[in-house]
């Protein structure tokens, strides 16, 4: 499967671009494309069957059969480009992704935003300039899809990253997002503390050190510290799994961020001030004299 798709993309460039290929060689390639998806059939099949005589619905059982058969790394970069995409039209609207009502959302983008704008020069100008040097047609449309198709990532990649902002949601339960590529949901009663503390952290996105503390920088730095009062369980980019009882995260504006994390300590209302016992008036004595008996 690896072979057969990377060979069915660069054979359907090849017949975008004009290129003759031998009828046999179509044939070939058709006939081995056919077969990959047969055999993916056959091995997804029984386990689809196995899982709706268990009594799962049809969706459930079809998830199942393809959860079993393809990488999960595999799935997850399928998911994450689609989302990708689709933050892209979000971007392009002006709208952002799931944000509840009463929900204060914080961007992350700040550090990045630079270097996402100079990647998308790059691509450009590589495009233009190999387009005017590369002589061969054929090779010349490859590449003139594998550019485009890269500034088209990098543009979907800083769109998921603007419309999927962290949320302090309602409840002060806190959400943690890079994009489409990272999300991590905090219930409101494990938060304990919250500071601002910038630091420039080494390592990729997701970074988890020895003491259980996660960090998610953006451009190599965090601005912001959670303490919580017990761990919490993530998942990588990739699907690996891993829990972090101290979370480390960028937010461009750290203060407001902290300030909505932590909830203030009430006070307790005055005391009255204590009034003093009533006491029975004293009458003067009379000056009549009492009656004769």
């Amino acid at each position: 499967m690896w072979a057969v798709l990377p060979g069915e993309l660069a054979l359907a460039v090849c017949l975008v671009a004009g290129v003759r290929i031998p009828g046999a060689v179509l044939l070939g390639a058709e006939a081995l494309v056919v077969g990959v998806l047969a055999l993916e059939v056959c091995v997804m099949w029984p386990l689809y069957a196995a899982r709706r005589r268990a009594g799962d619905r049809r969706r459930e059982a079809a998830l199942s059969a393809v959860r079993a058969v393809v990488p999960v790394a595999v799935r997850r970069l399928l998911v994450h480009e689609f989302r990708a995409l689709h933050s892209l039209g979000l971007w392009v609207l002006r709208r952002r992704h799931r944000i509840p009502e009463g929900a204060r959302p914080f961007s992350y983008t700040e550090p990045q935003t630079g270097i996402m704008w100079t990647f998308v020069f790059v691509s450009v100008v590589e495009t233009v300039v190999l387009a005017l040097v590369i002589p061969w047609p054929l090779v010349h449309a490859i590449l003139l899809v594998v550019d485009v198709y890269g500034i088209v990532i990098v543009l979907a990649l800083q769109a998921a990253c603007v419309t999927r902002p962290h949320l302090v949601e309602a409840d002060g339960s806190l959400r943690l997002r890079y994009g489409a590529l990272f999300d991590l949901r905090v219930p409101a009663a494990v938060i304990a503390a919250a500071r601002v503390d910038r630091r420039f952290p080494g390592g990729g996105l997701v970074r988890v050190d020895g003491d259980g503390t996660l960090d998610l920088a953006v451009g190599s730095q965090t601005t912001v510290t959670v303490e919580l009062t017990e761990p919490v369980e993530f998942v990588r980019p990739l699907g690996r799994r891993g829990s972090a009882r101290t979370l480390r995260f960028n937010a461009d504006d750290p203060r407001a961020a902290v300030a909505a994390l932590v909830k203030p300590t009430p006070t307790a209302p005055p005391m009255p001030a204590p009034t003093p016992p009533l006491t029975p008036e004293r009458t003067a004595p009379s000056s009549t004299p009492d009656p004769p008996a």
